[in-house]
């Protein structure tokens, strides 16, 4: 609710600052006085569209500060959204107008005008006879025929918004998949290509070059190689004169030392032992030469191997590691494309479930709103009478329409007060001096579905009898109860119900000024006396004060 509002240099008001009380608060004054003009500093600190005229002659700024204190389960997260802290569920809303500047500001934090109006409908309803808010606009009919339904009804609404989010996401999911599916097929195949070029070439050491390559050059230099070794082995014991048959002396005498002096018994035997090991290296080098023969073969597969792996490392990696790392990142990436396919498959499954679900909770909400639209249709027709609109008839019209979130069907206000005209949008139907009435017909109804706390009716009385003067009384006294309202009225028997009267008084002295009392007790008695009569004496005083009950 709105707490209090202060307004500076706007139009005809200097400096004001009026308390509001939670319930019903009636604005009264002559026709012209400015009552108007408080309401229309409301609806602009509340982002309505307006020009720099609106700042008062000879001053530099307007400035209109709201207090508004929300509901403990008033939504935030908006406000979060913009950095804006709130203490005690209360903000300070503020704008001020400069010749070529308009500056909006919650709680210090300077806010866009969009973001206001954004928030606007949260907090506060405005019925003129010029504009009309939350009510007449249709995209919130669905919502408040919605509230206004048992918690059954409401938990389906909430199931149905659920799952159809959720569908939203996966049919985003699913394109996103098919586009990434229809986007890598070409790059499927070249990562198939690819995979197979590397496991084509079989590799099983990364050290497989380095190996080749050393077995190449053995082959490629057998020749010298047998000549090298036989050589060896010949000079040591290939002819008579080798190193080992000339050993072989050397080896007699030491053991003849031997026999004759145990001195040398470790040196013989030492001797044995570089005598054998020669005779096993003769061998060794023997066979090592009948080995080495040309294998042309061998090392045209060799130098195909070479070949092939020089080739694989320039398309995948310096070395035959590096080669094997790319192997795996291709597997990984091709894996992932695989998975798409599967994704694919469990989206449409899941798609395809959510859907039958879906439309069949569609029909059983759509079911229940028609029921409850008649009930209400109804409800509002008869407050309608009640307030001096015999002849109207109001209808809650569902049409079926593609799926949103809501479900499938479009609601709208219908309205008519004329018994001569068909129904139509209640935008476009009531006039200027029945749309206030109309709206709080409505408004009593949906009351318990209307989750806006502030209401504000211009002019409710405009063109009404004493009786139908009393139904409105009554209508908004229920109301408030519920609801902060906010009026201007000149019926008396209305602003006798008030908790809160403020009196809106025009001055002409050297400018025009417009001031604001709040009136208490006697005060309060003569200002609806006025109402009453148009002059304040004992006939109307008594009125008043029976009204009032004193």
């Amino acid at each position: 609710m709105i707490k209090s509002v202060s307004i500076k240099n706007y139009i005809l008001i200097d400096e004001i600052t009026l308390d509001f009380n939670e319930g019903f608060n009636v604005f009264t004054g002559e026709t012209g006085a400015g009552k108007s003009i408080i309401i229309g500093a409301i609806d602009t600190a509340l982002g309505a569209k307006v020009n720099k005229d609106v700042i008062k002659t000879g001053t530099d700024n307007a400035y209109i500060e709201l207090l508004i204190s929300l509901k403990d389960d008033f939504d935030k997260s908006d406000f979060i959204k913009e950095g804006i802290e709130i203490e005690n569920n209360e903000i300070i809303l503020s704008r001020e107008i400069t010749a070529s500047s308009n500056r909006f500001r919650i709680n210090g934090v300077l806010v866009s005008q969009d973001f206001i109006k954004s928030i606007r409908e949260k907090l506060i309803d405005i019925h003129t006879q010029h504009q009309s808010y939350n009510y007449v606009q249709q995209k919130n009919h669905i919502i408040l025929l919605d509230n206004f339904a048992l918690k059954p009804h409401r938990e389906n609404v909430m199931l149905f918004k659920s799952k159809y989010r959720q569908l939203t996401n996966l049919n985003q999911k699913l394109a996103e998949l098919n586009a990434k599916i229809d986007n890598t097929r070409q790059q499927e195949d070249f990562l198939k290509f690819q995979i197979k070029e590397i496991e084509d070439a079989q590799i099983e050491d990364i050290n497989e070059c380095e190996v080749l390559s050393k077995e190449l050059d053995i082959l490629s230099n057998a020749e010298r190689l047998k000549e090298l070794s036989y050589s060896a082995y010949w000079a040591l014991n290939g002819e008579d004169n080798s190193i080992i048959n000339a050993l072989g002396s050397v080896k007699g005498n030491i053991s003849k030392l031997s026999s004759t002096d145990e001195e040398v018994n470790p040196i013989e035997e030492e001797f044995i032992n570089a005598y054998e090991t020669l005779k096993e290296i003769s061998s060794r080098l023997r066979d090592y030469s009948d080995s080495k023969e040309n294998d042309n073969e061998r090392m045209d597969f060799i130098n195909e191997r070479l070949s092939l792996l020089e080739k694989i490392k320039r398309k995948y990696g310096n070395t035959l590691e590096d080669v094997l790392n790319t192997y795996q990142k291709l597997s990984d990436e091709l894996n992932s494309i695989e998975i798409s396919q599967d994704e694919k498959i469990a989206a449409e499954k899941e798609i395809n479930q959510l859907e039958t679900q879906i439309q069949e909770l569609a029909q059983t909400i759509g079911s229940a709103r028609k029921e409850l639209a008649k009930v209400l249709s109804q409800a509002v027709t008869e407050r309608l009478e009640k307030l001096e609109l015999p002849k109207s008839r109001f209808s809650i019209d569902i049409q079926p329409c593609a799926m949103n979130e809501t479900g499938t069907d479009r609601v709208e206000f219908l309205i008519t007060t004329n018994v001569s005209e068909d129904l139509k949008p209640i935008a476009k139907t009531a006039s200027g001096g029945e749309i206030s009435r109309v709206m709080l017909a409505i408004k009593s109804v949906f009351a318990q579905a209307d989750k806006t706390n502030t209401v504000i009716f211009d002019e409710i009385d405009t063109g009404i009898s004493g009786k139908a003067s009393q139904a409105v009384a009554d209508e908004i006294s229920e109301l408030s109860k519920t609801h902060q309202i906010i009026l201007i009225t000149h019926q008396p028997i209305i602003a006798a119900r008030a908790s809160a009267h403020f009196y809106v008084k025009k001055e002409q002295a050297d400018t025009t000024k417009v001031k604001v009392f709040n009136l208490q007790n006697e005060n309060r008695i003569k200002a609806i006396a006025l109402l009453a009569a148009g002059e304040i004496n004992e006939d109307s005083t008594a009125f008043a004060k029976n009204l009032l009950g004193v």
